[in-house]
């Protein structure tokens, strides 16, 4: 369709999603071990649908909310970001979202003019790079470096400023590798910032599942970078609630009207029986988070173990946090590219991943692994993975 009048130039630069394909492609086969969405198999905790149900029986749930949210619940998020993530927060600053990927699309559509050019991390995570796309910006992606447990290169970050850069966008921990980007390169970024005045933009969506000797830092903790940061979060991968499609970010009480000008058009509000249930996952315990962290701890460990069984196939890097893993692919099997050879995989081995080029050009020769499944689920996989290689 590439020369279809009718469709615009910026979606047409958008290539199809990668991980979408795969999905469709492995419902085309039976009993497929399924290590390619980074879609949580737990449920909902029971206090969270319980509170979503009574409000919907209360009959709270039929009509819009204000479109930056429940007051109260943006009072629990402001409790939140002051507790757990040392950023100043007031619910001026806050806007609940649908999911952070609304929120975030809001945010780039709020600052990106057309031309506007966004440094991204490569490999980072594909939506990012869309989201840029549909502002009409260009995404200016910068390698991480992968000896370095895909570290950010910041020497390459201050190179690929320009006079048209505006933003700063990353995600950490980070989909695809499991990266958990350190406090002391976070300053160094926020210097970064500061020093040529760019917006920063993050993504927080794993912050709570980080392991070993990592620790989560909020860039929007730095009392400088109040007016340069809009910081994204969600309930979906904490609280197993990626169904539910609820969020929020943080910003500047100045910026707030702005982005809710991009918002409205995309959302009007986030939807209000999922707003009660976040209210909820906030209010009650947090024994779910630390379970959910335990569980994904083990699993980590599990598939690096078998990881190592191929250690002829695969090489990587462990990662600090998220749920996910990027081994690069020592042996394509006489394929050029990581697309050839997940698909190959599915077909032959029954085993669904998603290829790196789905993520940056530096992600190509890589696959990406989802560990939010159950062990025995990747059991199984690897059990395929060993058998079709060997």
């Amino acid at each position: 369709m590439k020369d279809d009048k009718r469709i615009s130039n910026r979606v047409m630069q958008i290539q199809k999603s990668a991980i979408h394909e795969m999905t469709r492609l492995s419902k085309e086969i039976e009993d497929v071990a399924f290590l390619s969405w980074a879609k949580p198999t737990s449920d909902t905790p029971e206090h969270i649908k319980e509170a979503a149900i009574a409000a919907i029986e209360s009959g709270l749930v039929g009509g819009y909310s204000e479109t930056s949210g429940l007051l109260q619940l943006r009072t629990e998020i402001v409790k939140k970001l002051n507790r757990d993530n040392n950023v100043d927060a007031n619910v001026a600053r806050i806007l609940v979202t649908v999911g952070a990927i609304e929120g975030l699309s809001a945010a780039v559509m709020a600052l990106i003019d057309p031309g506007d050019e966004v440094i991204l991390p490569s490999p980072t995570y594909s939506t990012h790079i869309r989201q840029v796309i549909i502002a009409s910006g260009k995404p200016i992606l910068v390698p991480l470096i992968e000896e370095d447990q895909f570290a950010l290169n910041i020497e390459g970050i201050k190179r690929a400023i320009t006079p048209r850069t505006k933003a700063i966008m990353y995600c950490s921990p980070s989909n695809p590798t499991g990266t958990v980007f350190s406090e002391e390169q976070l300053r160094q970024l926020a210097k970064i910032a500061l020093e040529h005045n760019l917006m920063v933009v993050t993504d927080e969506a794993y912050e709570y599942f980080v392991y070993d000797e990592h620790k989560h830092f909020s860039i929007a903790s730095i009392p400088e970078m109040r007016k340069n940061v809009v910081s994204c979060y969600t309930f979906t991968k904490t609280y197993a609630m990626t169904g539910w499609r609820i969020g929020y970010l943080h910003a500047d009480e100045e910026l707030i009207p702005q982005i809710t000008k991009a918002h409205i058009p995309f959302a009007i509000c986030a939807p209000v029986v999922s707003q009660y249930a976040a209210l909820a996952a906030l209010r009650g315990s947090q024994d779910c988070v630390t379970k959910f962290r335990q569980h994904y701890l083990s699993a980590r460990n599990l598939m690096c173990e078998r990881l190592d069984n191929l250690n002829s196939v695969f090489e990587y890097q462990k990662p600090g946090g998220s749920y996910l893993m990027f081994p690069r692919i020592l042996a394509l099997e006489g394929r050029t590219d990581s697309t050839g050879f997940c698909k190959n995989l599915l077909r032959e081995a029954r085993v669904s991943t998603t290829p790196g080029i789905a993520f940056g050009p530096t992600g190509e020769g890589h696959l990406r692994l989802s560990f939010c499944v159950s062990e025995e689920m990747i059991n199984k996989a690897f059990d395929r993975m060993e058998a079709y290689f060997s």
